[in-house]
């Protein structure tokens, strides 16, 4: 079956999206807002959704929503906070079964309005959040943060990127600053929710089964008001650059990690980028890839090592984890491979692979409920109207020249490498 997505705007800035299924036994409803990934607004934007679903002016403890969650089929809520290029996404999610299975369509309807109530009818306290929900999600967003540093693969990628795109964005961690939580109280938070729920692009996204009373009924219940709705640009894409970085960090850590940072100023909306993916999983995506064989394999260098793609800032992320001795003959081995990739020496079967691979892993995408509306929000933010299928032959009509031409525009811009001197 095709997946198509419907895209019908219900108020100013404001587009419901539906998914038809019935390839699952559930219903997902998700509302995700787009603010702009900023110093100003990041710690506030990270702290509301997690004030937000301590309570709601009917249910006004998580315990009692959590009840509310449990009589209506066991349905699951959850939130998320992340970026998106330079957009910052909050996102609320309610997945629930399908009524046919349980003999009770109406019940979606209590699901729905949970979720409306979460986000736009919250437990205040003299007209502004309660103080001691702000207070308690202040110190789990601390911990949150201070936490970061416990994965340090995912926190050696954060840093690179962080050094890599200094004077951008990009390089603002999405849950915040543990500073700004000291100037956050409950009015203020409460001040910037009103400015959140008024000003944001709101994407909701249905994918399940459907008919035109629930649908009537989500858009109905959408009717809000709002003058100003604020555009958030499109991200800045650096294709050359001034200088090059070089980053080591001292951690108590027994394996080193390098991070290899890497503008390809291809743009996702370039001809090329279906080639960029195509070369950099050739390059590092997985057992079958030149580093992989290389580094690891060959010489013993690394214990993983891989490329990753990201794909509204375009920039390209080489990482592995290695002893740190090995790290001058590592980068070399990477610099010899990536060369390999500019100058056309990998064969028509790891090209065959690797697009195999890709359209594997894109395919995927049907067996996850989630997935697929992250999918369709992910197309919206990147304004490509392409179905999956399209993707998909897309991809396979990668040539080689193509792979040549995106790799003949990578540059190395930040070595970032996370060492122990005292080891």
């Amino acid at each position: 079956m095709t997946l198509k997505s419907e895209r019908i705007k219900i108020g100013n800035g404001i587009y419901l999206n539906l998914i038809r299924t019935d390839k699952f036994k559930s219903n997902l409803l998700s509302y995700y807002f787009l603010r702009p990934l900023s110093k100003e607004e990041v710690t506030k934007n990270a702290l509301l959704p997690l004030v937000l679903k301590r309570g709601t002016a009917e249910y006004d403890t998580n315990l009692k929503i959590q009840r509310k969650l449990e009589e209506t089929y066991g349905a699951s809520l959850s939130i998320a906070i992340n970026k998106r290029g330079e957009k910052h996404v909050l996102r609320f999610t309610v997945e629930t079964v399908n009524g046919d299975y349980v003999g009770d369509g109406d019940y979606i309807y209590e699901v729905i309005n949970l979720l409306k109530s979460i986000i736009y009818n919250p437990a205040l306290e003299k007209g502004y959040f309660r103080r001691d929900y702000v207070e308690q999600e202040k110190e789990n967003l601390r911990h949150k943060i201070e936490g970061r540093i416990n994965d340090k693969r995912s926190y050696a990628l954060d840093r690179c990127i962080e050094e890599m795109c200094r004077n951008e964005k990009f390089s603002i961690f999405p849950l915040g600053n543990i500073d700004d939580l000291e100037n956050i109280d409950e009015g203020i938070l409460y001040k910037h929710y009103q400015n959140v729920i008024n000003t944001s692009p709101i994407e909701i996204f249905y994918v399940g089964e459907y008919d035109e009373k629930l649908i009537e009924y989500i858009k109905n219940i959408e009717k809000v008001e709002r003058d100003s709705v604020i555009t958030i640009p499109r991200e800045q894409i650096i294709s050359g650059i001034q200088t090059k970085n070089m980053v080591h960090e001292d951690l108590d850590v027994t394996q080193g990690k390098l991070v290899l940072g890497y503008r390809t100023g291809i743009p996702y909306e370039d001809r090329l980028y279906n080639g960029l993916i195509v070369a950099s999983d050739i390059l590092g995506g997985g057992p079958n890839s030149k580093l992989f064989r290389n580094v690891r394999e060959k010489e013993s260098l690394a214990y993983y090592i891989t490329s990753t793609i990201y794909k509204y800032k375009s920039i390209m992320l080489i990482d592995g984890g290695i002893e740190f001795n090995n790290f001058e003959k590592t980068i070399d081995i990477v610099k010899e491979q990536l060369e390999e990739m500019k100058h056309g020496n990998f064969t028509d079967e790891d090209i065959e692979v690797s697009k195999k691979s890709i359209k594997s892993s894109t395919e995927s995408i049907r067996d996850s409920i989630f997935l697929i509306s992250e999918y369709f929000f992910s197309q919206i933010l990147s304004e490509d109207s392409r179905s999956l299928e399209e993707i998909l032959r897309d991809i396979d009509s990668v040539s080689r020249e193509e792979i040549t031409e995106a790799m003949s525009k990578v540059v190395l811009d930040t070595i970032y490498f996370m060492k122990n001197s005292k080891a």
